[in-house]
């Protein structure tokens, strides 16, 4: 049996390969926007990709099922438990129900229903016949069981949320009850993740494990304690979810190749930025604080690029790309389809180089290395301090009097940002995402922003005090 798993950092997504290399076939599952890595490896395998499937309607990245059905002309499997729900599959697929299969040569992969998550959530045990005919040797567990965790069950808004949770409760206690112990559980997202709380970083488990560490599994909790404590500890909820879910219920565009791969040059691209295009700068804080084309957004090309976009850049803006070429743009279009972003127009050609040499107008966001604003705190002309980290991480420590708002949260929010003369000092853990939040509030016509360089963690180095009230 052929088994590969497929991450993408940023997201915490992982997706699988499972076929039989005697037979030829393939089956992706959970598979990610751009597709084309699942046509290349199948290719490289000399295998064929055949079948396609879903665990369910995602809410936290756009899905590639649908382009990837439709560019290899795989059969698309989808549940068929979302009949009648507040999100259906509207487009042509083929319904699997609980204890449907697909065989894939000497290789099987059984629908199971574990709603919870979603009303109409599969996961997948597969067996190697070579193995074992009867005995699943792994299950691909969607979004229902995380390594250490579960799925949130609040996708659905707080009418359907007590009764996901005890469809959850059922799927922990029936669904699973006769697996064996020594199944391998095979999840689509690890830690960092805001499908579930508390998310391991092991990218995989057995049943029996998580039947003794998962705390979540624990069979002395009633159905309503096990109610209470996974509605108890969802995360925030990102707005962009809503999205998310309509995109995929729809199914999103079959893209003919990766948007954006333009090079524009200085005097088009700010006459496109001037026309209402949303200029993503993909550099690091120092580099945009230096200089920037007005108005653009500052999230730094990587890991993280998908998830910040997703919950700041609206989604009808047509975009445009500042960062070190071709290969930086390609990147940044990966992750930008990855979640639904797909109307990207081009990126700056020579970058801000070509744009500072053609004489054009830059803003720059101000840098204030920890100690600086230490002492600035200490003078009567102090800046207010805006806290943009998790709540775990504030809690753990922050700075004294500093006022805390979820860089996540800050377009909507803005009511609770300091109203007054003084500057606004941003600060997160390294200074990445206070420089997107410190861009957002640029944008919303907050002039006086300053982002803190390094963040809490150069705070802490340099022994600067922290307050836990």
């Amino acid at each position: 049996m052929l088994f590969e798993r497929f991450e993408v950092k940023g997201l915490a997504h992982y997706s699988y390969a499972v076929g039989c290399q005697t037979a030829g076939e393939m089956a992706i599952v959970d598979a990610r926007r751009d597709v084309d890595v699942y046509i290349e490896f199948a290719a490289a395998q000399g295998m064929r990709i055949t079948h396609v499937l879903e665990t369910h309607i995602h809410a936290d990245y756009a899905s590639g099922a649908h382009a990837l059905a439709a560019e290899t002309g795989a059969t698309l499997y989808v549940s068929g438990h979302d009949s009648g729900e507040i999100f259906e599959v509207n487009f042509p697929h083929t319904d699997m129900s609980n204890g449907d299969e697909v065989t894939l040569g000497a290789v099987r992969l059984r629908a199971l229903h574990t709603p919870g998550h979603t009303p109409e959530h599969l996961s997948f045990l597969v067996f190697d016949g070579a193995r074992s005919a009867e005995v699943p040797e792994l299950m691909l567990s969607g979004d229902f069981l995380f390594v250490g965790s579960l799925g949130r069950p609040d996708l659905l808004g707080e009418k359907a949320k007590l009764s996901l949770a005890r469809a959850m409760f059922g799927s922990v206690r029936d669904r699973i009850a006769d697996l064996p112990d020594g199944l391998e559980v095979h999840p689509a997202h690890g830690a960092g993740s805001m499908c579930g709380a508390g998310m391991s970083g092991r990218a995989y488990s057995t049943l029996g494990y998580e039947r003794i560490a998962n705390p979540f599994l624990d069979p002395k909790l009633s159905e309503d304690a096990f109610v209470d404590k996974l509605i108890g500890c969802v995360p925030p909820f990102p707005d962009y979810y809503r999205r998310m879910k309509a995109l995929n219920s729809e199914g999103p565009a079959v893209l003919d190749g990766l948007p954006g791969q333009v090079a524009v040059a200085a005097d088009e691209f700010q006459r496109l930025a001037e026309a209402g295009h949303l200029v993503i700068d993909l550099r690091d804080q120092l580099s945009f604080g230096a200089g920037h084309v007005p108005g653009a957004l500052g999230i730094g090309a990587g890991p993280n690029l998908s998830t910040w976009a997703a919950w700041v850049v609206p989604p009808d803006a047509p975009l445009l790309l500042v960062g070190n070429g071709a290969e930086d743009a390609e990147g940044a279009a990966r992750s930008l389809v990855r979640v639904g972003l797909d109307d990207i127009r081009g990126f700056l050609a020579g970058g801000m180089n070509e744009w500072e040499q053609a004489g054009l107008e830059t803003e720059t966001l101000p840098q204030l290395r920890p100690q600086e604003l230490s002492s600035e705190l200490g003078n009567g002309s102090e800046p207010n301090v805006v806290d943009v980290r998790s709540d775990a991480e504030w809690s753990a420590g922050h700075i004294d009097g500093a006022v805390h708002i979820m860089g996540e949260e800050i377009s909507k929010r803005l009511a609770e940002v300091p109203d007054s003369d003084l500057p606004l000092a941003l600060v997160c853990g390294s200074g990445y995402r206070s420089t997107v939040a410190a861009s957002v509030l640029r944008r919303a016509g907050y002039e006086r922003v300053i982002n803190v360089t390094g963040g809490m963690d150069a705070w802490s180095r340099a022994g600067l005090p922290v307050s836990a009230e």
